[in-house]
């Protein structure tokens, strides 16, 4: 009896040690077995100054952060990531009901989740896709994820990022919505 009383403290205190460590990190939670979900902490500036930056360079006022907006990428990226049909070619609006979406950007990483610096550069790289005399992208490109962190009259950003383990899945997911929202045919982002 009174090994199992040691073996007992011994787990104990090595999964007091091992929690305590994981306060300063992301937050992890599991769920079942087949999904680890990771939700990205404190990424509002990083977020923010890279979109900001990409404004600025045109001449468009800053974004703000929106706590309503994160809550709804965050919700509609959860919905994502515990579809049944997997984590993956889903389209964000299709999935949750309950926010309106009219204008976001989404970005899958096979394999990691990359920082919401590397994510927002990805999309600002599409500019040299974007033909601002003729208000369109380049022919074969895609621009439209450039046109939206640009967009002059959305005035409010939120993000989340999901990870999501399914199956051979390893996807991490980056939603960004905004407000009002951009790509409005006929009108140009700046």
């Amino acid at each position: 009896m009174m090994k199992m009383d040691r073996a007992l403290v011994v787990v104990v205190a090595v999964c007091l040690t091992q929690c305590h460590g994981l306060a300063s990190k992301p937050r992890y939670l599991f769920y079942g077995m087949s999904k680890l979900i990771i939700q990205r902490k404190n990424f509002t500036p990083e977020f923010l100054e890279t979109h900001n930056k990409a404004r600025a360079a045109v001449g468009v006022a800053p974004l703000k952060w929106s706590p309503s907006l994160e809550k709804a990428a965050s919700d509609v990226a959860w919905s994502m990531i515990n579809n049944e049909k997997g984590c993956h070619s889903l389209d964000p609006r299709s999935l949750n009901r309950t926010y309106d979406i009219g204008s976001f950007n989404l970005y899958w990483d096979r394999y990691r989740r990359p920082s919401p610096r590397e994510v927002v550069d990805k999309w600002v790289a599409e500019k040299k896709y974007y033909n601002h005399d003729k208000n369109s992208c380049v022919r074969n490109s895609k621009c439209g994820s450039y046109t939206q962190v640009v967009w002059r009259n959305s005035l409010e950003l939120g993000c989340a990022q999901q990870r999501c383990h399914k199956w051979l899945q390893s996807n991490g997911i980056t939603l960004c919505l905004y407000s009002p929202p951009g790509n409005v045919p006929g009108q140009r982002p700046f």
